[in-house]
């Protein structure tokens, strides 16, 4: 049987960067085995809806780079993909359960739960449940006449579907990465699988959809493990064959203690959505890792290594290269730290390694804006590349190339300005206007190398001198580039202006 694994989120909100991880092992998953990669929409909660968030799911996995073969957005033929339009179709499945005495109509007010579970608590019962002990003393098909439970239907009194537990087996089950999971089933309550609005819980419809859809592997958060057990013992109801699971480690705070949070990025300082998302509601903006300046190739690199592992000393990985070297089985079962410092070592991998090209063109915006030259763009994202961590950090970094400096560095000033870098300057601000050739970095270096020797001065000593005079600081990128990107004219005026306002020592 080929490999079909699906992501299934849910259009509550933005969708958290753990969920990207999910859909990310679940794309290279079905790449390494020639498989198939579906998209999901668990919509059935509709109070919790939240408009645009489905458009920002397929924004978000585009970006990253997860192509869906069939899905929401794609189509296939086991269409519609969203669950809330699957809805009629879940009640064939919840009444087949029930014909075969594995589920039950339940009339409950909500009056009357609180009053059973307050009643459990006061006896002090370890979990208050509605399950194989406590079903028997409420309103249930269980407990009303045939002649009852029809009577109350046709009133139209509302009711929900539970599945019925046997409680006298144990359910065990091999996840990929946890090994055997064995629970007994009378810790299980009777989960409700039909709402009384129609609309199935997320049990019975992601149970069904799986079947009819052929996913062969659930590959999912570790936050649905305890819900496993009762999907498995679903499936024997149904007499189908269960998909393979894998529950994936938790995604922990930075200091490793604790589920990551939104609150844990807000402290941080760092996003926790893929994407830039603003609340439909309150119009609040939450960062995301794209806006911020993170690229494609730095979220799906960190993200796969966040909890998995190739087994070799190899970090920086390509998405095919990724597909190549996956497998659940080196996936961890301890929880991951978000290492954010991480992330932004793996940006600056990645943003090393573009052409000056492909910066610029990420700058175009800025670039028109500030009215920069596109030649003079590509000479700054080459001298900056290697010393910023974010894209758009090239020309914040590289001010000075466009603002004469207004202040020095002062500890620079006093440690390095003194009568030799005066002379050099001058020396080299004299050779500068004599000279007529091509203003490029070498000729820069040689020239300024011929005035220092012509001063008497080693030139080492007055280099940082030279770097103030030109950009106001100490430290910067390689001082011959930016001398070749401000041009002749504008590397004069800059000396003669450090010349005249700096101290004459």
């Amino acid at each position: 049987m080929s490999v079909r694994v699906r992501f299934a989120p849910s259009p509550t909100g933005p969708l958290h960067i753990g969920g990207v991880r999910t859909a990310l092992y679940n794309y290279l998953f079905a790449r390494k085995n020639g498989g198939k990669m579906l998209l999901r929409i668990e919509d059935t909660d509709q109070n919790r809806y939240v408009p645009g968030a489905e458009d920002y799911i397929l924004e978000a996995l585009k970006w990253v780079g997860i192509e869906i073969d069939e899905g929401q957005g794609t189509g296939g033929p086991h269409a519609p993909y969203r669950q809330s339009e699957r809805k009629e179709m879940y009640r064939a499945y919840a009444e087949q359960l029930i014909a075969a005495g594995k589920a039950y109509y339940a009339f409950d007010t909500a009056d009357e739960i609180e009053a059973m579970r307050k009643r459990l608590e006061e006896a002090g019962a370890d979990a208050a449940q509605y399950n194989a002990i406590t079903r028997l003393q409420m309103t249930n098909s269980l407990t009303l006449s045939a002649e009852e439970v029809q009577r109350r239907m046709a009133n139209g009194d509302p009711y929900v579907v539970r599945i019925k537990i046997d409680p006298k087996q144990d359910i065990r089950f091999k996840d990929i990465i946890r090994e055997w999971v064995a629970v007994h089933a009378s810790t299980l309550d009777d989960k409700v699988l039909l709402k009384s609005d129609g609309m199935p819980t997320y049990h019975l419809a992601n149970i069904v959809d799986d079947h009819l859809m052929g996913i062969t592997h659930v590959i999912r958060g570790e936050e649905w493990l305890p819900s496993a057990p009762l999907h498995v013992l679903m499936y024997q109801y149904f007499g189908w064959t269960a998909p393979q699971f894998a529950h994936l480690p938790l995604l922990l705070k930075p200091e490793g203690n604790g589920k990551l949070s939104k609150r844990d990025a807000d402290l941080g300082g760092f996003p926790i959505f893929p994407l830039q998302w603003q609340d439909p509601t309150t119009g609040t903006v939450a960062r995301g890792f794209r806006e911020d300046g993170y690229l494609q190739e730095t979220i799906v690199n960190f993200l796969a290594f966040l909890g998995w592992n190739p087994g070799t000393e190899q970090e920086l990985f390509s998405m095919d290269e990724l597909i190549e070297a996956f497998s659940l089985e080196r996936i961890h079962k301890a929880g991951a730290r978000f290492d954010i410092t991480k992330a932004k070592w793996f940006n600056q991998q990645y943003l090393k390694g573009k052409t000056d090209e492909a910066l610029a063109a990420m700058l175009e915006a800025q670039r028109a804006e500030r009215g920069i030259s596109h030649t003079a763009l590509l000479k700054v994202c080459h001298l900056m590349k290697d010393r910023v961590t974010f894209p758009q950090e090239i020309l914040s970094e590289a001010a000075f190339l466009f603002e004469v400096p207004a202040a020095y560095e002062e500890t620079v000033v006093a440690s390095k300005w003194n009568a030799d870098a005066i002379k050099a300057a001058t020396a080299f601000v004299e050779d500068l206007k004599m000279y007529e050739g091509d203003f490029i970095a070498d000729s820069i270096k040689a020239i300024w190398t011929a005035a220092a020797e012509r001063a008497g001065v080693k030139m080492g000593k007055v280099m940082q001198a030279l770097r103030l005079a030109v950009s106001g600081a100490g430290h910067g990128p390689d001082l011959m580039l930016a001398m070749e990107i401000l041009g002749k004219e504008e590397v004069i005026n800059r000396l003669e202006k450090a010349l005249q306002v700096l101290p004459q020592v």
